[in-house]
């Protein structure tokens, strides 16, 4: 017979008028550790806190930080796969006034948003019953740069990872500094990416065939444009055996509502997958 889990501190009781929130399209709830940052979800109607944990799908969201909109393009999806949904928030500002861009390379003083990502799940499923031992990333953009950074150091928490369109990348380079590379990775995070543990994740890199305009205030820290660096990124890590699933989408520009289907299409594979086929 399944039983049901401890209560934990954010436990609600049946009757709460909160629990009306929690399933469907939740709101914005403060990190309790960091209140700069927030989380919001999406859960499947039917959400139960017994028998097996629903698989955890994280998105997160570009520079124009549309949470709530980046989450609801899972909302369907979480309902037909059972799955979770968390979507981070990672507020402008966080450093400065004019900042846009801490929460994608975690090296600005006074924020780590890879452990923040890492206490927001902790957090959500003393809630709810969602996987926290490895889960499914997406992040478009803004989002993709966080994505493949994030995987660098947190290999082992990952089920799969999708990695959309960044407009900046770090390549697995010994002789480079970060973000550029990873030669000082140990140095600045305390690990080494290791090449051996992210083969082991399965990767879908995704992008508009389209999305070949080079930005000025991104082409003057990394030439080319973001179809030249995605591609120059799968090649860097197949030379280290990191297999990368490339999907291009046709008539599609620098837009994360287009490419949302080929993503819908890698995370339905690998949440049907069992484990035991995508990790040994």
């Amino acid at each position: 017979m399944p039983t049901e889990r401890p209560l934990s501190p954010w436990h609600l009781p049946p009757d709460h008028p909160a629990q009306l929130f929690l399933t469907g399209s939740t709101p914005l709830f403060a990190l309790a550790g960091d209140p700069r940052v927030s989380y919001c979800l999406y859960v499947p109607r039917g959400h139960s806190n017994t028998g097996e944990p629903c698989p955890l799908v994280v998105a997160v969201h570009g520079t124009r930080r549309n949470v709530g909109r980046v989450r609801d393009h899972f909302a369907d999806f979480a309902e037909e796969h059972n799955c979770v949904v968390l979507a981070p928030l990672f507020p402008a500002g966080l450093t400065g006034p004019n900042d846009l861009d801490s929460y994608k390379f975690f090296t600005e003083p006074g924020i780590r948003p890879d452990l923040l990502l890492l206490d927001m799940i902790r957090e959500a499923a003393g809630r709810w019953h969602i996987r926290t031992d490895r889960f499914h990333l997406h992040g478009f953009s803004g989002g993709g740069q966080f994505a493949h950074r994030f995987f660098y150091l947190h290999p082992h928490s990952l089920a799969s990872l999708s990695v959309g369109a960044p407009g900046r990348t770090t390549l697995l380079d010994e002789q480079t500094r970060w973000w550029r590379g990873t030669a000082d990775s140990t140095e600045l995070f305390g690990v080494a990416p290791d090449p051996t543990a992210m083969a082991d994740v399965p990767v879908q890199l995704v992008i508009g065939e389209h999305d070949t305009h080079i930005e000025v205030w991104e082409g003057a820290e990394q030439p080319g444009s973001r179809m030249d660096r995605l591609r120059e990124l799968r090649e860097n890590w197949d030379r280290h055996g990191i297999a990368t699933r490339l999907d291009v989408v046709s008539d599609a520009g620098h837009s994360d509502v287009a490419v949302i289907p080929a993503v819908l299409s890698f995370l339905s594979g690998q949440i049907a997958a069992p484990a035991s086929s995508r990790h040994t």
